[in-house]
C-alpha cells in the first residue's frame, strides 16, 4: 500500500543516544485502526567507492561492534555535521579513512537501509580522479582498520563467498561496475 495512506500521529522518544534515537510512533491505517511501531532515528550516512584508474577499487576492513568482526566495506561514516551537504560529507570520509581527494564524486543512488523500522537514508558516491592526502582516523575503530585493494571485476566472487555481507558495500560496488562496463 502507498504510505500517503498511512496517517503519521504521534511519537513517544524512549531513548537518545550518541547517534539514534529511538521512539515508538503511533499510525492509523486507511480503516481508522491505530497501531503502534518501533522507530530509529538516525542522521543518515554516506558511503564512497573509491575508484582507481586500473579498475580497483579502495575498500577498508574495520571492526563492527554490533556483530563482532571485521568486516570489508567501502569507505563510510554517518551525517553527524549539522547542515553538511551529503558530499561533502562523502569527500571528508574519503580523505579520514583512506586519505585520498577525488576530483569527481557522481552520486550512484540514495537508499533505505531498513524502512521498516528506521528513517536512515545512505547516499552512495562514486570517486574518480583520485589522490593522495593525509588521513585523519576518528574513534576507535577507525583507528584499527586497514586498506584493501579489490579488482572490480572479482566484486560478483567476493559477494558469491560471503567475503562481502554489508549492504552499502554491496550495492555500491555492484552499480560501480555497471557504470564502469565490467
Amino acid at each position: 500500500m502507498p504510505s500517503e495512506i498511512f496517517i503519521k500521529g504521534a511519537e513517544r522518544v524512549i531513548y537518545e543516544g550518541r547517534v539514534i534515537a529511538l521512539a515508538v510512533g503511533t499510525f492509523a491505517a486507511p480503516d481508522g485502526h491505530t497501531f503502534e511501531r518501533d522507530i530509529v532515528h538516525h542522521p543518515g550516512a554516506v558511503s564512497v567507492v573509491p575508484l582507481l584508474d586500473d579498475g580497483r577499487v579502495v575498500l577498508v576492513r574495520q571492526y563492527r561492534a554490533a556483530l563482532d568482526v571485521d568486516l570489508l566495506e567501502i569507505p563510510a561514516g554517518i551525517r553527524d555535521v549539522a547542515g553538511e551537504a551529503p558530499e561533502l560529507t562523502a569527500a571528508r570520509e574519503l580523505a579520514e579513512e583512506v586519505g585520498l581527494r577525488a576530483t569527481a564524486l557522481q552520486l550512484l543512488c540514495r537508499f533505505h537501509n531498513s524502512p521498516g523500522c528506521s528513517d536512515e537514508e545512505v547516499f552512495i558516491y562514486l570517486a574518480t580522479g583520485l589522490a593522495q592526502v593525509d588521513r585523519d582516523l576518528q574513534g576507535v575503530e577507525e583507528q584499527h582498520m586497514t586498506i584493501e585493494h579489490v579488482r572490480l571485476d572479482d566484486v560478483p566472487a567476493l559477494i558469491a563467498r560471503g567475503d562481502l555481507t554489508d549492504a552499502k558495500t554491496i550495492i555500491g560496488l555492484v552499480l560501480a561496475r555497471d557504470h564502469a562496463g565490467r
